[in-house]
């Protein structure tokens, strides 16, 4: 009884957020903060780097080779270096003034990254009249993640007008808001005009230092699937539990926005797929989504200097939606043959010949009858066919369902596990750094069978409802219809994914 009580407790714990949340904006982002200010007859500039999870690891080996203070210091000449600022057209260097580098606590026992500089600029030209500054960040270019600039007056100096606000929406990259979350501020130069005043004038004070605040959509479906490999009890019960969670936290996510449930649904219908079908996409999911964490983690070890994780996402994203518009053009073209084929006979009875694809009867039938087709003929034994079977006006035709195939079933599932869920990369990088690689693998794979099991159930879920029209009594057109309309979804929906993701990549 004790021993249940231990493990309910520690199901109710890994379930709830943990104390140690997910970034924000995510687990790859690399986040940028730039306050200018005006202060007598110098230009301050207060410049914050927050790295979440994935970065961080990335740059363990660095910090584990200089030393914490000597990491801190390369990377303040980094930073100054990719600063450009100019006042009057004329480019002003910056030197180090102060530096604060902590590492605040991620989630899943990783660790994030807080820079914080103080900047300091020569001696700005002496005038009566506002000068005209400018600034741009250069800084990580080309990384995901948050970039803010504000411009504010000091001490003696007056700021005449700015391109940017004077106040933070961010906090200084503490509170990142929550209604910007998916759509960040992505500002990296300025402008502004001000009038100077005399003397070296106030640095701006560093920060506290504090950590991004995590915000709660996040917490849940991340911190708790990568809070269990944190776990300090490793007991047989423990596991399983974190075995079981794990499974909900993959069926949580797959029920999120993404992995192509729509599509699944479309091409179930589309295809007159069977229940093995459903089950056999959710395997292909399941593998696809496990080798592509692995995968990717990989890289980031081993690559981590040449290839940046975030930069394949949007390949990723592209070569699934390709996938999709492939199979909607499959799935298409066969129902559109099949309209046609009746009406290209005519009056004409189709051939009675028979191709065995593996494919299975919605209803089972045997020929001990006469057919009323206009070329008749009988089948003097009875059998049952494992292909599929259909009535046109012509006769019967025994042509495979190629949607319903073995490629077209792998195109979905490949489709819908291809991009690794950010968490479970977090995940197995953590495993890595705290030495429980094998536990980290067995997490991986629960959670991706819990997503599988998703996508699976919403392909029996289509099934049985495609099923339940074909019993009704009522057949009219719309019905009759459902394949191919579900076939144009399919590829409408792959068009959309392909539009979506080109502008990423381009």
């Amino acid at each position: 009884m004790r021993r249940l009580l231990v493990l309910l407790a520690v199901a109710a714990a890994l379930l709830a957020p943990a104390a140690a949340q997910a970034h924000p904006l995510g687990n790859f982002t690399t986040n940028r903060y730039s306050q200018i200010e005006l202060s007598g007859n110098r230009v301050y500039v207060l410049y914050v780097l927050d790295l979440a999870e994935v970065p961080t690891f990335q740059e363990r080996n660095r910090v584990q080779e200089l030393g914490r203070a000597r990491y801190g210091a390369a990377l303040q000449e980094r930073l100054a270096r990719g600063l450009r600022l100019a006042v009057a057209g004329k480019p002003l260097l910056l030197e180090p003034v102060s530096r604060a580098l902590r590492f605040p606590d991620g989630v899943g026992g990783l660790k994030t990254t807080r820079l914080e500089l103080v900047l300091r600029s020569e001696r700005v030209p002496e005038s009566n009249a506002p000068l005209a500054l400018s600034f741009q960040d250069t800084n990580y270019s080309t990384r995901q993640g948050w970039q803010e600039i504000v411009v504010r007056a000091g001490e003696d100096a007056q700021l005449a007008s700015a391109s940017v606000p004077a106040q933070s929406v961010s906090d200084a990259l503490r509170t990142y808001p929550r209604n910007l979350l998916r759509s960040p501020l992505d500002v990296d130069s300025a402008s502004a005009r001000f009038t100077p005043g005399e003397g070296d004038g106030v640095a701006p004070p560093l920060g506290r230092g504090d950590a991004a605040a995590p915000s709660r959509s996040s917490s849940r479906s991340e911190g708790g699937f990568a809070s269990l490999i944190d776990e300090d009890d490793l007991s047989a019960g423990v596991i399983a539990v974190s075995l079981l969670i794990a499974l909900f936290w993959g069926a949580a996510h797959a029920l999120s926005p993404g992995h192509g449930k729509a599509i699944v649904a479309a091409f179930m219908v589309g295809s007159r797929g069977k229940a093995r079908h459903a089950f056999m996409l959710g395997g292909i999911v399941t593998v696809t989504h496990t080798i592509g964490v692995f995968t990717l983690g990989l890289i980031t070890l081993a690559l981590s200097e040449f290839v940046v994780p975030e930069d394949l996402y949007p390949w990723l994203n592209l070569v699934s939606a390709l996938l999709v518009v492939a199979v909607g053009i499959t799935v298409l073209r066969v129902r559109i043959l099949d309209w046609l084929r009746p009406r290209r006979k005519g009056a004409q009875a189709e051939p009675t010949g028979h191709w065995h694809e593996g494919h299975d009867h919605d209803h089972p039938h045997d020929h001990a009858h006469d057919h009323d087709h206009e070329q008749a003929h009988d089948h003097d034994h009875p059998h049952d066919h494992d292909h599929g079977h259909q009535h046109g006006p012509g006769g019967h035709s025994h042509v495979p369902e190629p949607g319903s195939g073995l490629r077209g079933i792998v195109a979905v599932g490949i489709s819908g596990g291809l991009l690794p869920c950010p968490t479970a990369l977090v995940v197995l990088l953590a495993a890595i750094s705290l030495q429980r690689v094998g536990y980290g693998l067995v997490l991986i794979l629960a959670f991706s069978v819990g997503l599988a099991a998703v996508v699976s159930g919403i392909g029996l879920l289509a099934i049985s409802s495609r099923r339940l029209f074909s019993r009704t009594t009522f057949d009219g057109p719309i019905v009759r219809a459902l394949p191919a309309v579900s076939a144009v979804i399919i590829l409408g929906l792959g068009v959309v994914m392909t539009l979506r993701a080109l502008p990423t990549i381009v």
